[in-house]
């Protein structure tokens, strides 16, 4: 492959705005940069082996920081600790109002770390600062929900037979055991939390194993953890490479798997999950479509397209990367669109201007370029973007790619099919002449894909969206924006994944049961 860079300010938006670049980086004073322990057993302890793995800035592709690449060794004292913790602890017979306490405490201490938090996911993923400044109150938030619901498991649950009068079951709730916590690199905070506080709350005791590229940030977490005075062995840390995941995943330990992450490498840990009869909770890929029908405030949405559609520079499982857009508006949503994507800051991800940073790594750099010419030679055309943004000072040798709109896409083309997890946007037409407005056709297209994750429909009129909504086959949708709701369950369908998190149902996971039955009192 080869990619010649171009200024951006060739498509209308700046180029990578850098001139405090080098100067952001040297002033930054962070806790965690090189580091050579694990959290085990309540205390940061030195890794059994010599490895390291090293932390790139992906907008410079500069070397910062290293952890260590974990061992089998390191990887047994995590999950021994997580399990005696377990078996002979006080966690899982703590009260769940107890534990409820805790989690409050854990929430405190994340929003106190704040700012150090942010600034070192920027440096590990290239997350504009603005987004990983709100880590932080959104993973205090997923505990502060987590902990209203103590109350539900405290709740007796007797159920009488339903033909047998005088006979009952009282349904118990239990921690399900030892969790091993597995979260990517492109959310590496919240993803973790969203499986970490359910499992707190119902009892269980954990394995975190952060994706390579983000391992250093989830130190924070953890501190908070300790601070909150979780007793030890209850919340464990270990570093390293896929191997280690691999490993960790296989673990006889192991109670249970929550993994967010690409679908093949979710296919492999369901595969070893279903050898062990293992309970698994997979949070895959997407390639989720957002509906415009003809009524559509497109200026309403252009407020939310980013956001919507590629927020954190396209590298975000739910977002609506695919815009199936009426042939009668056709040209005003690609216009919209190209406008709105074209006039977004690029540059370095610690500036607060910046909306679109670097890939986070060199590897998806090179995939989502490979996506781009793959778009092109395919007969898209690219109304904005489309090319590697060259480097400005300061930003040398970081994987920064034109954020880019793809119009004349047919569903067949690799870029309208496949997750490409990048700057890349696709507008696909569909004809709204015929009967029932083209409806059949928007949702047929919407539901043309292996995945079913995210989605959104965009409308003037309620009734007429969520009509659509009902239709399209995935996990969440939403109507004229999307977020995630922590009451209300998230998962995918088909190839999204297994499972669901937020919610009850994402407390659910965390839990086993036993039925009771006895004689009526």
């Amino acid at each position: 492959m080869t990619t010649t860079p171009v200024q951006r300010t060739e498509s209308g938006a700046p180029a990578p705005s850098s001139a405090d670049a080098r100067a952001r980086r040297t002033s930054l004073d962070l806790p965690y940069t090189l580091v050579d322990d694990m959290f085990i057993d309540g205390a940061y302890t030195p890794a059994s082996g010599a490895g390291r793995n090293p932390v790139t800035d992906p907008a410079t592709g500069e070397v910062w920081g290293g952890v260590p690449d974990g061992s089998a060794e390191d990887l047994d004292a995590a999950v021994g600790a997580a399990r005696r913790a377990f078996d002979a602890g006080p966690w899982p017979r703590f009260s769940p109002s107890q534990r409820a306490a805790y989690l409050m405490r854990i929430a405190d201490e994340i929003e106190a770390r704040a700012e150090t938090l942010a600034l070192t996911n920027t440096r590990e993923n290239g997350s504009p600062i603005t987004e990983t400044r709100g880590a932080a109150a959104n993973a205090a938030g997923i505990f502060r929900y987590f902990a209203t619901l103590a109350e539900y498991l405290e709740k007796d649950d007797v159920r009488p037979f339903p033909f047998a009068p005088g006979q009952e079951s009282v349904v118990r709730r239990d921690p399900v055991g030892v969790c091993a916590l597995i979260a990517p690199w492109n959310f590496p905070i919240n993803l973790v939390v969203i499986k970490l506080a359910p499992a707190l709350l119902a009892g269980c005791t954990a394995v975190i194993k952060p994706a390579s590229p983000t391992p250093l940030s989830i130190r924070f977490i953890i501190d908070a953890v300790a601070a909150a005075g979780v007793p030890a062995g209850v919340v464990n840390l270990v570093t390293g490479s896929g191997r280690l995941g691999d490993a960790l995943v296989k673990h006889p330990g192991v109670d249970k798997v929550a993994f967010t992450g690409s679908t093949p490498v979710g296919r492999r840990i369901a595969a070893a999950c279903g050898e062990l009869l293992r309970p698994v909770t997979l949070e895959l890929g997407g390639k989720s479509s957002a509906i415009v029908l003809p009524d559509a405030d497109l200026d309403s949405m252009a407020k939310v397209l980013i956001r919507s559609s590629m927020r954190n520079t396209g590298q975000t499982c739910y977002i609506s990367t695919r815009i199936l857009a009426p042939a009668s508006r056709h040209d005003e949503v690609v216009d919209m669109a190209t406008s709105v994507i074209s006039a977004a800051p690029q540059g370095d991800p610690l500036d607060p201007a910046t909306v679109f940073g670097p890939s986070a790594t060199k590897a998806q750099y090179e995939t989502v370029m490979h996506y781009i010419e793959s778009g092109l030679a395919e007969g898209a055309r690219a109304t904005t973007g489309g090319r590697a943004a060259s480097p400005a000072d300061g930003l040398e040798g970081g994987y920064f790619i034109e954020p880019t709109v793809f119009a004349d896409v047919t569903p067949a083309m690799r870029v309208a099919r496949e997750e490409i997890f990048g700057p890349v946007l696709t507008i696909l037409k569909y004809d709204d002449g015929g009967p029932g407005g083209g409806l059949d056709e928007a949702v047929a297209l919407a539901n043309n894909t292996e995945f079913g994750l995210g989605g959104l429909v965009f409308s003037s009129d309620p009734d007429a969206a969520l009509a659509v909504a009902d239709r399209v086959d995935t996990g969440s949708i939403g109507i004229n924006f999307f977020a995630s709701n922590h009451s209300a369950p998230f998962g995918g369908r088909h190839d999204s994944g297994l499972g669901t998190e937020y919610g009850i149902e994402g407390l659910a996971a965390y839990l086993t049961y036993k039925s009771i039955h006895r004689n009526a009192r």
